[in-house]
C-alpha cells in the first residue's frame, strides 16, 4: 500500500473551460510528489513538492494565480505538518513570495514557532534568503478579471470564489509509514486586507499524526474553522472509521451544522486514502504503486499508469 500521495486543487465549481487544466495540474503535482516517495524520500518532502508545483500553476488559487483582496493585493496562507513529531509550520497574509508552502516549511524547520504572519513572515523570509518576487508576477489576468467583477455591490464573493481556482493541498505516507500534509491558498475572493482563513490553522486547513493519518482541506475557510474540519475527520478515524467514511462524516457535519461546503484529501498510515467533497467538484489526484487516480466530479474516478502521459 505504501507509499501514497493524494493532492487536491480546490472544492467548488470549476468552469468547463478550466476543467481539463485543473485535472492536468493535479496529475502533474501528484507525479512530482510521488517521484520523491518512489525514490525513498519523506512524506514531508513529497507534499511540499506537490504543493509547490500547484503554487506555480496559474490555474489554482495559490502562489501564482492567487485571488485578490478588496484592494487588489495578493495575501497568501500556507501550512505544513509532520505526523511523526507533530511539528508544524505556517504563514499567513504573506506577500511577494512565490511559494508560501516552502516558507511554512522553513518556519517549521528553522524556528521554535508554529506560525508567522504578514510583515513578520516576510521579514523571516528575507532572513532565510527567500527571494521576493514582484506582486504582478503572482497576479493573472483571470484573477484580476474576477476581482473587478466582484467589486460590484451585488456580488457574492463567497459563492463566486468556491473552486473556480481552488486552494491546493496534499497528504502523503512514505515508505517508513510517516504521514504529512501541506495546504496553500490565496484565500477567498475579494477578502478584506488581513483576512486569514482555515488554511494556516492547525486542525483546520490540515493535520497530520502518524497514529491516525493526515488531512488537507479546501473550501470556505470560515466554515471549516468553525468545525476544525481536518482534526474532526481524524477524530472519526481514531474511533475506527475508514479514511473515506470519516471524511464523509466530517463533511456532512460541516454542511448541516454551519451550511458550509468543502473538500478533503485524507490518508491513514497504512496507505488507505480518500478524496471526498460536498461541493459540486474538486480536482484531485492520487498515486499509489504504479497507478495514478484522478477525477473532478463526484463519482468520477479515472486511472492510468503513473508514467503514462
Amino acid at each position: 500500500m505504501l507509499p501514497v500521495i493524494v493532492v487536491q486543487g480546490g472544492a467548488g465549481t470549476v468552469p468547463s473551460e478550466r476543467s481539463e487544466k485543473s485535472k492536468a495540474g493535479v496529475c502533474a503535482a501528484v507525479r512530482a510528489g510521488f517521484a520523491i516517495l518512489r525514490s525513498g524520500g519523506s512524506s514531508m518532502d513529497a507534499v511540499v513538492e506537490a504543493v509547490t508545483k500547484l503554487e506555480n500553476d496559474p490555474n489554482f488559487n495559490a502562489g501564482c494565480g492567487s485571488v485578490l483582496t478588496t484592494s487588489g493585493n495578493v495575501e497568501m496562507d500556507a501550512i505544513v505538518m509532520d505526523g511523526k513529531t507533530l511539528a508544524s509550520g505556517a504563514v499567513s497574509a504573506v506577500r511577494n513570495i512565490a511559494n508560501p508552502v516552502q516558507l511554512a516549511r522553513l518556519v517549521m524547520d528553522k524556528t521554535s514557532h508554529n506560525f508567522l504572519t504578514a510583515h513578520g513572515a516576510n521579514e523571516f523570509a528575507r532572513a532565510m534568503g527567500v527571494p521576493e518576487v514582484p506582486q504582478e508576477s503572482l497576479i493573472t489576468e483571470y484573477s484580476r478579471m474576477r476581482w473587478r467583477k466582484n467589486l460590484a455591490p451585488d456580488a457574492n464573493p463567497v459563492e463566486c470564489q468556491m473552486g473556480k481556482m481552488g486552494t491546493v493541498g496534499a497528504v502523503a505516507v512514505d515508505a517508513e509509514g510517516n504521514v504529512a500534509c501541506a495546504t496553500s491558498t490565496g484565500g477567498i475572493l475579494n477578502k478584506m486586507e488581513g483576512r486569514v482563513g482555515d488554511t494556516p490553522c492547525i486542525g483546520c486547513g490540515g493535520y497530520a499524526d502518524n497514529q491516525v493519518g493526515a488531512v488537507s482541506t479546501t473550501g470556505h475557510g470560515e466554515a471549516i474553522m468553525k468545525v476544525t474540519l481536518a482534526r474532526l475527520i481524524l477524530f472519526h478515524m481514531e474511533q475506527g472509521l475508514s479514511a473515506e467514511a470519516a471524511s464523509d462524516l466530517g463533511l456532512d457535519y460541516m454542511k448541516s451544522r454551519v451550511h458550509g461546503l468543502a473538500g478533503v484529501v485524507t490518508v491513514d498510515p497504512q496507505g488507505h486514502w480518500a478524496a471526498r467533497f460536498s461541493s459540486l467538484q474538486m480536482a484531485w489526484a492520487a498515486a499509489q504503486k504504479d497507478t495514478l487516480h484522478y477525477g473532478l466530479y463526484a463519482g468520477e474516478h479515472f486511472t492510468k499508469g503513473i508514467d503514462e502521459p
